[in-house]
């Protein structure tokens, strides 16, 4: 191990979605920065990963989160032309499904009224032929999004990485952070390969976070999602992008589900939320149960009966790193300066990571943001 600590502006715990971002700002900026992550990303381990990641305008968890996902849009396409990656995100279209009350139907309304925002209305006797592949269903109000579509993790992670590294940053891939401690104004970390010292820390750890935090944090509770892959009927090109949107639809029990047009791996859809609780990040079970594909599956089917006999293609499994109130976490910690914890996560955050990694790298070197972050304090 070695003994001499190396010194940057910036050292960016944890290079997934967030930390890469973050890295690529504050590298493009011209800081001296260090990424250390303990696997080698993109990796199928934590929460950046699984083909596709919704992303939506017409936001229904708050309106407050739309300037912020409409920078995002913004940051997305400029990636896809720095790194030379296009397609990175595909703006197909969000069809979103719902009683009247429902969380879902009430915030997208909310949504584009606050923000004055696109959005169209599908009468029930007019959805399949819009969409035939959707069996329209009694008291289920049906709103599409134009500029719903998704993006690729493993490549937005990748992109961000490369160019990171491009710009300076060094990124240290397969490197633990055992500890890491205040020092003077600075920090010291201590790595299963040695010790660095920066001016700044920030922790993108995603599930990892509390260990990193320990009681100094606020409460996180990480969930264990499963994600499936399955074989649709009829023709492929029924399910593919230009023909079957992004869609998401919560059901009158509030269990809701989302999925995505056909890729690589198949047709993708999941529950989101209601995951099994993970106390022990360092004992995770990653296999795929049979029963995990059968609550999956038996969602799905209230909404496509044919899943409930589909071929299964794929499956695997993904982390939500939640907040009590399912807002995410970007603030320093009290009485440290120097520590920003970035959890944008609560299952909803990847759509925004292009623009989080922005507003840290001016949190972490301008001590402030061009879009307010109170609603995310630690102490809210």
């Amino acid at each position: 191990m070695t003994n001499t600590a190396s010194t940057y502006d910036v050292i960016v715990v944890g290079l997934g979605a967030m930390g890469s971002a973050t890295a690529y700002h504050l590298a493009a900026r011209g800081a001296r920065v260090l990424g250390l992550d303990q696997f080698k990303p993109p990796h199928e381990l934590g929460s950046s990963h699984g083909e596709s990641r919704i992303i939506r305008q017409l936001y229904y968890e708050h309106p407050l989160y739309v300037p912020l996902v409409q920078r995002s849009y913004e940051l997305w396409r400029r990636l896809e032309q720095d790194a030379g990656q296009p397609h990175l995100m595909q703006i197909n279209g969000g069809l979103m499904l719902g009683r009247e009350e429902s969380g879902l139907i009430k915030g997208v309304r909310r949504a584009a009224a606050e923000h004055h925002l696109p959005l169209e209305e599908i009468p029930r006797s007019r959805l399949q032929e819009r969409f035939p592949q959707f069996i329209p269903m009694a008291g289920v109000s049906a709103l599409f999004d134009p500029h719903a579509g998704f993006l690729d993790p493993e490549r937005c992670v990748a992109a961000h990485l490369t160019l990171a590294a491009a710009r300076g940053a060094t990124l240290k891939n397969g490197e633990r952070v055992l500890n890491w401690a205040q020092q003077g104004d600075g920090v010291r970390v201590r790595t299963t390969h040695g010790t660095y010292e920066a001016g700044k820390l920030v922790l993108c750890a995603g599930p990892w976070i509390t260990e990193l935090l320990g009681a100094m944090g606020p409460t996180f509770n990480v969930e264990r999602q499963t994600v499936t892959w399955f074989e649709p009927p009829g023709e492929r090109a029924m399910w593919m992008p230009d023909r079957f949107p992004i869609f998401m639809c919560e059901f009158e029990d509030g269990q809701l589900i989302y999925g995505f047009p056909v890729g690589p791996r198949g047709w993708k859809v999941a529950v989101h939320y209601e995951g099994e609780p993970v106390t022990d990040m360092r004992n995770l079970r990653r296999t795929i149960e049979p029963h995990d594909i059968a609550r999956v599956r038996n969602a799905a089917a209230r909404l496509f009966d044919w899943v409930s006999s589909a071929k299964l293609l794929d499956a695997a499994s993904c982390l939500y790193t939640d907040t009590l109130d399912l807002r995410f976490v970007i603030d320093f910690l009290p009485g440290m300066p120097q520590v920003l914890v970035s959890s944008p996560c609560s299952g909803h955050g990847f759509k925004f990571a292009a623009a989080v990694g922005e507003l840290q790298a001016q949190l972490l070197l301008d001590e402030k943001s061009d879009f307010d972050v109170a609603p995310f304090r630690i102490d809210r």
